[in-house]
């Protein structure tokens, strides 16, 4: 019979199982090795990870502009480094659909534009797609910022819609090029990755060379 101890034990090793089963890309066998891996280490290496993720959210913020997530600053900016940097070309947009995308462009396609996260994509056959990724935000950004000229953006000059080479990929394109069309002069290109990309790539997961002749031969 179990003890009402071991009873605890039990329901937390299950709860941590199941929070770690829904992490992208971990199965349940992967998310009970992460547990077993925790009961093994020393109980510094557990303090450690627990005061890192309880002071996530406070040491990290959404950035007012592209969306992505970056380390909250001294000067208590709602702007990340990259929307601040006057050095990019303000008038070259690249909407990604995750932060992950954002920095393996930035790493390693030579780009040298400025971004919009999504936060996510839209399947197909879905339902409520205004639910699944930040339309307001965007069109927002498009219509106060990107759009029209200003002393911190120039003139809008192409969009690139830089999305998984994948069918839902593909289908958060459309309905992303839907939303931004009627939004955009007539002289703003947009124009999509995928020259170089196999089909079923992911950005997270493209080499280098791939990324950045997807990026120079974009179309």
């Amino acid at each position: 019979m179990q003890g009402k101890g071991e009873k605890q034990d039990m329901n937390s090793i299950q709860k941590l199982i199941e929070i770690f089963g829904h992490f992208p890309g971990i199965g349940p066998r992967q998310a009970r090795r992460f547990v077993y891996y925790l009961l093994t280490r020393n109980n510094n290496v557990v303090e450690e990870l627990s005061k890192h993720i309880s002071s996530l959210k406070k040491d990290v913020a959404s950035c007012a502009d592209c969306r992505r997530f970056f380390e909250k600053r001294h000067d208590k900016t709602e702007l990340c480094n990259i929307c601040t940097d006057q050095n990019r070309d303000r008038g070259l947009l690249m909407i990604v659909q995750r932060d992950i995308d954002l920095e393996s462009v930035e790493k390693n396609g030579g780009f040298n534009g400025i971004y919009f996260v999504l936060g996510g994509s839209v399947p197909i056959l879905e339902k409520e797609p205004e639910k699944r990724i930040r339309v307001k935000e965007l069109t927002e950004f498009i219509t106060n910022k990107f759009n029209p000229p200003s002393q911190s953006y120039g003139e809008a000059k192409e969009i690139i819609l830089g999305v998984n080479f994948n069918p839902e990929g593909e289908n958060t394109a459309d309905f992303v090029k839907k939303i931004i069309t009627p939004l955009l002069k007539p002289a703003t290109k947009i124009s999509m990755l995928g020259k170089g990309l196999s089909t079923g790539t992911e950005l997270e997961y493209t080499d280098p060379e791939t990324l950045k002749n997807a990026l120079k031969n974009r179309g």
